[in-house]
C-alpha cells in the first residue's frame, strides 16, 4: 500500500484514533511520573527484584543523558526537537492514518516525545524511573514515555521492512 495523501474526510476517524493512543501513553507517562515526584526524592531507589528498581532521576540530557551536562541550552533544544516531531508527526498521521503499523509507530512516538517535552517545560529535566540491571551493569533508568517511543521506532523500522519486502 502506498503512502499517499489521503483526503481529510475519509481518514478523520483512523487520524482521531491515533491520536488517542498517544495522548492514552502520555496520560500514563505523564501519571507515572507524577507518583515518582510524590514519593520518591531524587535519588531515592526501591529494591522490586534482581534485575529491577524504581528509582528517580533527572535526565535534562536526551537518551542514555546524552548532553545532560551541557550547561542549560540543550533543555530548550529538546524541547523545540519535540515540538518539532510532534507537529511533523500529527501531519504524518494525517497523511497516512489508514497504514496500521506505520501510524501505530507514529502514535508511540508522539504520545511518547510529548510526555518527554512536559517534562523538560514543568522540570527543566526528564524524570526517569526504571532501572533495570544485571550481574552490577545498570542500563539507563527511563520512563513510558521513552518506552513509546522505542516501540515506535521498532515498529517503524518494522514497518519498512515490510514495505520493502512487499515491493520486491
Amino acid at each position: 500500500m502506498a503512502r499517499g495523501f489521503q483526503p481529510a474526510g475519509g481518514g478523520n476517524s483512523a487520524l482521531w484514533r491515533w491520536l488517542g493512543l498517544a495522548l492514552i501513553l502520555l496520560l500514563a507517562d505523564q501519571f507515572t511520573k507524577i507518583l515518582i515526584l510524590g514519593y520518591y526524592r531524587h535519588g531515592d531507589s526501591t529494591y522490586v527484584t534482581s534485575f529491577f528498581n524504581v528509582v528517580r532521576v533527572h535526565n535534562s540530557g536526551a537518551a542514555f543523558s546524552f548532553l545532560a551536562d551541557a550547561g542549560g541550552w540543550q533543555r530548550w533544544f529538546f524541547t523545540g526537537l519535540g515540538l518539532v516531531a510532534a507537529v511533523v508527526i500529527v501531519w504524518m498521521l494525517k497523511s497516512h492514518p489508514g497504514q496500521k503499523l506505520f501510524s501505530f509507530a507514529l502514535a508511540c512516538i508522539l504520545g511518547g516525545a510529548i510526555g518527554n517535552v512536559i517534562d523538560r517545560l514543568a522540570y527543566g529535566y526528564v524524570v526517569d524511573f526504571l532501572d533495570f540491571h544485571w550481574r552490577g551493569m545498570h542500563f539507563p533508568a527511563f520512563n513510558v514515555a521513552d518506552s513509546a517511543i522505542s516501540v515506535g521506532a521498532a515498529c517503524l523500522i518494522l514497518d519498512e521492512l515490510l514495505r520493502v519486502r512487499k515491493t520486491r
